[in-house]
């Protein structure tokens, strides 16, 4: 557009400028400003940062992993603007902290973990956990173009790298505070079935949610948890029974995962007996699984079904001796997130759903079970999904999605947004 531009005649302040003769001053000063313009937006890029990236880093550094003066905090992108990267910068600095950034690029990780060795990730974990401990907080944020990027990665390199950077993951979940967030992408919109604007607005609406009123009814389900020995979860295809006695019982209300809604325990290892069958799609290690069903004895996973994906999901569930064995059970209730959209993230804080996990458990609800797998297996209780219902020692908790006992009702929609018409 600017081929006729002459070179530059002047430069003031690091900004050149240009000129151009022409017909009259009206056609000068018009190509004299565009020039300065193009000049600016190639050589000299100003980062205009998205309100949103501000009031989200914010709510990161501050409400959700609480960064205080001197503490070490690792932003982890992955396939994130720069621009957010330095929101949380300027976020953590703002409360005295001392921000340290990775970047990440998925098709570059591919890459490394199409051909992964023993040696290689051995060093590489080494590494990492050197770093890991080293710091105080963990901020993860992970966007991704294309959810099937390591789709044609062998399974066998998978576990390998997992196995590997478990003791990595181990040391940020039960030594760091951490909080993890997905970041909006085009294909997150195409996943939900929505235009990338309105994805974007839906996310930020969801991400800066409230989270503070979530809390008398987090505390009160948690008590409840805690003090609940017999579970039974029924709905189409699925009966199931399991304890919880003696695990306890955490909150999850924005300091651990953005967008945020749910609380959590963990059945005794041993205890599950039944079926289960969840309703929610879900992509685990690159690949995608439908209507996945599972049939528990004495708390393993011995029936494992999921229409073409059986064999893989199999696979997965082989991945060591703790796979077959249940990690967490969780109550969600995001009244943003209503549909799945294939990011577990998402799904497993939708309104009305519950998720089961194949796997490792979590240190402050745990049952002993260790695994390099924890996979949140989603089913949606609310009518227009089929319903379902939560028992907790025989006493009816949610019945199609709605928290039953008053002192629950705080986590249905119509307490948490008191606002809003749905």
């Amino acid at each position: 557009m600017f081929s006729c531009l002459k070179t530059p005649v002047c430069q003031r302040g690091g900004k050149i400028d240009y000129w151009r003769k022409g017909k009259s001053s009206g056609e000068s000063s018009y190509f004299a400003l565009a020039a300065r313009a193009a000049v600016r937006v190639s050589f000299f890029p100003t980062m205009l940062l998205d309100p949103r990236f501000t009031q989200l880093a914010e709510v990161l550094a501050g409400f959700s992993c609480a960064l205080r003066k001197g503490e070490r905090v690792l932003i982890d992108a992955f396939d994130v603007p720069d621009a957010m990267v330095v929101a949380l910068i300027r976020a953590a600095r703002a409360r005295g902290a001392l921000p340290f950034a990775s970047l990440h690029r998925a098709r570059i990780t591919r890459e490394l973990v199409l051909g992964a060795e023993d040696a290689q990730y051995a060093a590489h974990a080494s590494v990492e956990l050197a770093r890991m401990e080293t710091m105080d907080a963990y901020i993860a944020l992970r966007g991704s173009d294309n959810i099937f990027e390591s789709a044609d990665v062998p399974p066998e390199r998978v576990k390998l790298v997992a196995r590997h950077m478990k003791r990595v993951q181990d040391h940020r979940v039960g030594r760091t505070k951490w909080v993890v967030v997905r970041w909006p992408t085009p294909a997150m919109a195409q996943q939900a079935g929505m235009s990338t604007e309105a994805f974007e607005d839906f996310y930020f609406k969801v991400c800066t949610l409230d989270y503070a009123r979530m809390e008398p009814g987090m505390a009160a389900l948690r008590t409840l948890m805690a003090r609940t020995d017999r579970v039974h979860l029924k709905g189409p295809g699925t009966d199931l029974r399991f304890s919880i006695k003696g695990i306890g019982a955490r909150e999850c209300g924005g300091r651990r995962n953005i967008p945020d809604g749910e609380v959590f325990s963990c059945p005794v290892k041993d205890s599950v007996e039944g079926v289960i069958q969840f309703n929610t799609p879900s992509v685990y290690q690159g690949a995608a699984f439908d209507n996945v069903r599972l049939g528990f004895k004495q708390g393993r996973i011995v029936e494992a079904t999921a229409g073409a994906g059986t064999r893989r999901l199999n696979e997965i569930l082989d991945s060591d001796a703790g796979a077959r064995y249940i990690g967490e059970f969780a109550l969600g209730f995001n009244p943003h997130i209503l549909e799945p959209m294939r990011d577990i993230l998402f799904d497993e804080k939708i309104a009305g759903s519950f998720h089961f996990t194949p796997g490792q458990a979590y240190e402050d609800a745990d049952n002993g079970n260790r695994s390099q797998v924890h996979w949140d297996l989603v089913c949606i209780q609310r009518p227009e999904h089929g319903g379902g219902e939560v028992w907790f020692d025989g006493k009816l908790i949610r019945k199609d999605g709605l928290f039953v006992p008053k002192m629950l009702q705080k986590l249905n929609a119509g307490y948490l947004l008191p606002d809003e018409s749905r």
